[in-house]
């Protein structure tokens, strides 16, 4: 049975967890994914326990969110870097990429640029409160944003105060998010022939996953 994204091509410029488990999850369903990364590689290449891993660069985080994508090398910072991401655009259906807000346009790769190369492009940003705002250059790491978005108050013991989960959930409910986001676009320019800009919010990403907590406060007015 053929998997729904084959014949797909993910570019992914993203790093460590939010933006690799979206792709990790479009992989799994048939999407061919390039991914980019900027040397030595991606952070999570040192996410490891194992000496043995360690020393090859494959820390098992990165093997976990980044199996059954092929890698390039590449510092975007040179101009022919930027002409090779070009010529990949031209036949690719989707981006994605979670750098600072302002990065990928500053470089030549921001969503105005690409789809010049490819009218009909998907391309997703994830960032830690959006494009634009008050908090656009506040840090962005799966525990900033679990004590914004106020999971950490709602989670552990009431004497011992707020607790991080200890896993990366903002990480995860963004990536799934950005999955959906990207599944959603695809099925639109299937039946419409447009493209799409995505610009999705880990803060965004996580309030939606406590939609009963939300409503208790915004609705009830209890916290």
């Amino acid at each position: 049975m053929a998997k729904p994204f084959e014949g797909i091509r993910v570019l992914d410029f993203s790093q460590v967890v939010s933006g690799p488990f979206a792709t990790a999850l479009l992989t799994l369903m048939g999407a061919d994914v390039i991914k980019f990364e900027r040397p030595p590689g991606d952070e999570s290449r040192s996410f490891c326990i194992s000496p043995e891993l360690l020393a090859q660069g494959a820390g098992s985080a990165f093997i976990a969110l980044n199996c059954g994508k092929r890698s390039v090398s590449l510092d975007l910072k040179h101009p022919r870097a930027i002409e090779a991401v070009r010529r990949l655009v031209a036949g690719a259906d989707v981006v994605v990429e979670n750098y600072r807000p302002g990065v990928m346009a500053r470089l030549g790769l921001g969503y105005a640029a690409l789809k010049e190369v490819r009218p009909d492009l998907i391309y997703c940003s994830i960032s830690g409160y959006g494009q634009e705002g008050p908090e656009v250059a506040s840090p962005a790491y799966d525990g900033a944003i679990q004590a914004a978005s106020g999971i950490m108050s709602i989670t552990g013991l009431t004497e011992g105060g707020p607790m991080r989960v200890g896993f990366p959930f903002s990480d995860a409910a963004t990536g799934s998010s950005a999955a959906l986001a990207i599944s959603g676009a695809l099925f639109r320019r299937q039946r419409e022939g447009k493209g799409q800009y995505i610009d999705l919010a880990m803060v965004d990403a996580s309030l939606s996953m406590m939609t009963q907590i939300v409503a208790f406060t915004s609705v009830a007015g209890v916290v």
